[in-house]
């Protein structure tokens, strides 16, 4: 009764040490890295990732994901991916303390935007719509962006595990970009009611979700969540994809994309699978283009 009783309550002296060096340790290298300049911070975070990522043992599930989608590259063009991967990953956490910085004048020749139009259509053509991108470059910068060009976001996004971590991160992040909604049980009715008053949802489309529906990415199945393509036929509102690429260091290009064309069904509405497969084919494609700048630890296949 007791070894159960010292499971089931509070954590653990140890787990609440462990949680507080998580913390501090987040709170430490965002203070650290919002000092530096931002291109020092931005080299610091990827010779980190460079030096670290690799020797974790979550790569090995990078690895063999890499090999399942792109069978024709050798082993030594799957490591380098990886450690490109690490850098961007380095760069991307190092970068967000310079999150409000890099837009500000003397920073804006770092964000390259080819299609800022398609956002600035979906803020002002009187209907909800949703935005949707995927874990590439810098995809912090997603936001920022469609608000400059007049689209404020609901964006969603998954917490953190360790609550002192979260509000690290939120703090790094700042508020004034979006409003970020955390992923949880309630996150399809938040989306709906939003929708339902003229809003605009934000989405990175690109995680595995239990609660999902498998469609092909990569040609096998993953668990997708259909929240986009539901919404797209209860709404008739445009889906727009967009696209963040690091192009050197800390300068990248930030594509926004038309509005999706959707599938639709006999009844002329839209079919929310068929949708949700679209719009795997796409992000698959972004990633196909730069490999090294997605995030390949997720467990996005069940095998």
């Amino acid at each position: 009764m007791k070894k159960t009783a010292n499971r089931r309550g509070s954590p653990t002296l140890v787990r609440r040490l462990r949680l507080a060096a998580e913390t501090g340790g987040i709170r430490l290298a965002a203070l650290v890295f919002g000092v530096l300049p931002l291109d020092m911070a931005s080299a610091i975070g990827g010779a980190v990732g460079r030096a670290i990522g690799p020797r974790l043992k979550v790569s090995r599930r990078a690895r063999r994901n890499l090999a399942r989608a792109f069978p024709e590259l050798d082993e030594a063009a799957i490591a380098q991916i990886v450690r490109d991967m690490w850098d961007n990953l380095g760069r991307t956490a190092a970068e967000l303390p310079h999150l409000r910085h890099l837009l500000e004048p003397g920073n804006r020749h770092r964000v390259e935007v080819i299609g800022g139009e398609h956002a600035r259509n979906l803020a002002e053509d009187g209907k909800p719509g949703i935005f949707f991108a995927g874990h590439l470059a810098n995809w912090e910068l997603y936001a920022p962006i469609a608000l400059e060009h007049g689209l404020r976001l609901s964006m969603v996004y998954r917490m953190a595990n360790n609550e002192g971590a979260e509000q690290a991160i939120q703090q790094a992040r700042g508020s004034n970009f979006a409003d970020y909604m955390p992923k949880g049980g309630s996150t399809a009715r938040r989306i709906i009611e939003i929708m339902r008053k003229g809003g605009h949802v934000g989405l990175l489309a690109d995680q595995k979700t239990n609660n999902g529906i498998a469609v092909p990415f990569f040609g096998r199945d993953a668990m997708t969540t259909p929240i986009i393509g539901l919404c797209a036929q209860r709404f008739d509102c445009p889906v727009v994809p967009a696209q963040a690429i690091r192009l050197k260091g800390a300068h990248f290009r930030l594509v926004v994309h038309p509005p999706l064309e959707l599938p639709r069904g006999a009844d002329g509405r839209v079919d929310p699978a068929a949708a949700t497969a679209l719009i795997n084919q796409t992000l698959e494609g972004f990633v196909r283009a730069h490999p090294a700048q997605w995030m390949w630890l997720h467990r996005r296949w069940p095998d």
